[in-house]
């Protein structure tokens, strides 16, 4: 090592701040080795770019304007391998980026080696001479050496410049050009046209308060602003209460109570009798309860850091009218965030945001279902610069192929306009729902809908389905800073059965799980929640939360001829004998209290686990009728986390284990004649809809709004032909050699100007 403990704490005391430090460090470096040049890049891993902080001997005007993405340039290479980088002269290599502005031409021997600690990348330490060969494999050791007793240093200094960094008002062209058009993932389609909104949950991604927000504003135009924001919460809960009424519980609870809080008021007030500006003070004194919520170690009071920051920026923006642009609420926005909480979603839903683009995340996860029910478009980029576009930037979204435009061209606002104008929605798709669903042959299907908020149950009657095969129970608990009680979710099941008479619904008790999290729980952290205490399992462990919800269910299917209770993620039937033991005692406690209550459900479980396979027959020999889960099924089968894009081309519903597992479980459910319908995402593909339909699938349950095409395209299947489709698929050993089939099946079956936008086309990319 080439620098003492002595060295390092002295370069450290006496730097007057980061940027001296930064420039003693490469002073040091150079000397140590002699070298003409020394220099460090910084890595901003949101970007995924090196950026040149600091240099002795290249032109300082450099500093801050170089920067080169990970695995481009030489230095780009050292920071993309984790390897040293040793070259005779840079210049010459091939992959050496020049800039002008460097004035490096000069310099001939390079030398760059990654700054890390663990796996995290740091930065890049580069030494240059303009010497040839000047360099060599001690030299390389040397400046190893040094960069490893200084990562830490760079590191925090790192860190803290990030957390200083303010948000630009106008960004850099070169930012906006390179992210002019986006390819993402549909979680939830739709189009959409508004101005950006990034939220960087833990810190303000608005505009900073500057003196020109505060100035002439008072101590009056603060009490004004907070009597105006307390009337804008109350009409965004009357209008949430209205259109999602099982969120009854006060979502912008938090919000209110800090308005409502003398700490709150008197903490601005002295600020601003000490001369700070209203603006700043509103912002200090949310800093302030930040600082306390970031210190819980529960993690429900963590979250309401999020209200603390939506409050304050509402307050900023209500002081004055020329700051209600910069800080307004997000009606008519496009969020752009990294994660975002179901209660997020259901606030932006409450608020009438436009679009969100989610900068990661998988498409099948629980946000995405909710997305959809709300008729809020949401796409997956996996691009988080896009968290750096400031607030106000034109985005066009068209999450129905999954384009994002940033800051359009009047030929592309124009493009949109006119597809919106053409798209045709609900309403007129109804007007071609035939009440009864059945193959081109005749063979009837029967097609029902998957609920996962109230507001679907209109759609669901219009477009008069059969019933309901999946009402999703999450969305009452996720929304909520505590459990429902049991006559709040009586009253919300109340109107699911009421808005389907005479036709069944099947209710799924609570399935929590890796993807949704009750934030109020607290329960122990789990390292693979996926695999860990979630569905019928918690339910188990928590009996008096099971048996809420089963008495809840009981009560609000009374009087309703055909009703279902459905059990998720059941692993054995020693596991379905346990709830449904618990139904039964509900049920007999009902009795003895002399309550109404449904005294005949069937009941039946979600199949989505390997373990059901093998004792299919054993199953559909106990349970009323079960269903299957397609998405956990393919991800439980194939051991690929269906919300993390790194495995994504493992996540595959055609795998051959899966199609013939599909099989199995149809087949032993068909020979006893029991009910077994699919309600998972695959059921509204038309590929595996047709396999679907040829193994013996006759129930499905979708989403309302894929209801007119999947009868359209059941209509023009033959059972026959969807029999030996399903019979080619099933003969395939390899994912390929499915899908090859597929392929070759379409191009048979379809003219070429039809499209269908199923699966199958997605899933072609990766072979």
């Amino acid at each position: 090592m080439l620098c003492d403990i002595s060295e390092l704490s002295s370069l450290l005391a006496g730097s007057e701040n980061i940027d001296h430090f930064f420039q003693r460090t490469v002073i040091m470096v150079a000397a140590h080795l002699d070298a003409h040049v020394c220099s460090i890049y910084l890595y901003e891993d949101t970007s995924d770019e090196l950026v040149l902080k600091t240099t002795m001997g290249l032109n300082q005007k450099a500093v801050g304007r170089v920067r080169m993405k990970r695995g481009e340039g030489l230095v780009g290479t050292a920071m993309d391998q984790l390897q040293p980088v040793l070259e005779r002269s840079g210049k010459s290599n091939p992959k050496f980026k020049y800039f002008r502005e460097t004035n490096e031409d000069r310099y001939e021997s390079f030398l760059a080696v990654p700054i890390q600690r663990g796996k995290e990348r740091i930065g890049v330490l580069v030494v240059q001479h303009e010497q040839p060969d000047y360099f060599n494999g001690t030299d390389v050791m040397a400046l190893q050496g040094i960069a490893a007793q200084l990562a830490g240093a760079i590191e925090n200094a790192r860190i803290l410049i990030n957390m200083g960094r303010k948000t630009q008002k106008n960004p850099p062209s070169e930012l906006l050009e390179r992210l002019r058009f986006i390819k993402a993932k549909s979680a939830s389609e739709g189009c959409a046209f508004g101005l950006s909104v990034p939220i960087v949950k833990g810190g303000y991604s608005d505009p900073p308060v500057n003196g020109d927000d505060d100035k002439d504003l008072t101590i009056e135009d603060f009490h004004r602003a907070v009597k105006v924001t307390g009337g804008q919460l109350r009409d965004l809960q009357t209008r949430l209460s209205e259109s999602l009424p099982e969120a009854a519980s006060l979502i912008f609870e938090a919000h209110q109570m800090i308005l409502k809080d003398e700490g709150f008021i008197k903490r601005v007030d002295t600020a601003v009798g000490e001369g700070t500006g209203v603006a700043e003070a509103v912002r200090c004194a949310a800093e302030y309860y930040i600082q306390i919520f970031s210190s819980s170690t529960h993690s429900y009071m963590v979250e309401k850091i999020e209200d603390i920051k939506d409050l304050a920026m509402r307050i900023i923006g209500n002081l004055k009218p020329d700051l209600a642009e910069m800080y307004s609420p997000m009606a008519g926005r496009i969020v752009i965030a990294q994660d975002l909480y179901p209660s997020d979603i259901l606030r932006l839903a409450a608020e009438d945001v436009r679009a969100v683009i989610l900068v990661s995340g998988g498409v099948t996860s629980h946000l995405a279902i909710l997305s959809r029910s709300l008729q809020i478009p949401l796409v997956i980029a996996e691009q988080p610069e896009l968290l750096h576009i400031p607030r106000g930037i034109p985005i066009i979204i068209d999450a129905d192929i999954g384009n994002i435009y940033i800051d359009p061209s009047v030929d592309i606002i124009e493009t949109f306009e006119k597809k919106n104008e053409v798209q045709q929605k609900v309403t007129q798709l109804a007007q071609s729902i035939r009440t009864r669903t059945e193959t081109g042959d005749g063979t009837p299907i029967q097609l029902m809908a998957n609920i996962n908020i109230l507001g679907e149950l209109a759609i669901a009657q219009e477009l008069q389905v059969e019933g309901i095969g999946l009402y999703r129970t999450e969305f009452p608990f996720l929304v909520r800073s505590n459990f429902p009680s049991e006559e709040e979710q009586f009253l919300i099941y109340r109107r699911v059965f009421s808005a389907m008479p005479g036709r069944k619904v099947v209710v799924r008790t609570l399935d929590l799980a890796g993807d949704k999290i009750l934030p109020f729980l607290n329960k122990p952290r789990e390292s693979n929640p996926q695999l860990g205490l979630r569905s019928t399992r918690f339910l188990l462990k928590y009996r008096d939360i099971f048996q809420q919800q089963l008495r809840a269910i009981l009560r609000a299917a009374a009087g309703h001829e055909l009703c279902g209770i459905m059990f998720p993620l059941v692993s054995s039937l020693d596991e379905f004998r346990q709830a449904r033991k618990c139904l039964e005692e509900c049920m007999h406690e009902l009795a003895s209290q002399g309550l109404s209550y449904h005294e005949t459900p069937q009941v039946g479980m979600m199949v989505e686990l390997p373990a059901i396979v093998e004792i299919a027959d054993d199953v559909a020999e106990e349970a009323d009728f079960s269903s299957i889960g397609t998405n956990d099924f393919v991800q439980y089968i194939l051991a690929a986390d269906r919300t993390n894009e790194q495995v994504d081309n493992y996540y595959q519903p055609y795998h051959p284990s899966v199609l013939r597992s599909l099989k199995r479980i149809v087949d032993a459910h068909v020979r006893r004649g029991k009910d077994i319908s699919v309600c998972g995402e695959a059921a509204h593909e038309l590929d595996y809809l047709r396999f679907l339909v040829g193994i013996g699938v006759k129930i499905l349950s979708v989403d309302p709004r894929f209801v007119p095409s999947i009868q359209r395209s059941l209509a023009d299947l033959d059972m026959e032909e969807a029999r030996y489709y399903a019979a080619e698929l099933l003969s395939k050993n390899t994912v390929s050699g499915v899908l090859e089939t597929i392929k070759e099946y379409n191009a048979l079956s379809y003219p070429p100007e039809y499209s269908h936008g199923s699966c199958h086309a997605s899933l072609y990319r990766d072979t």
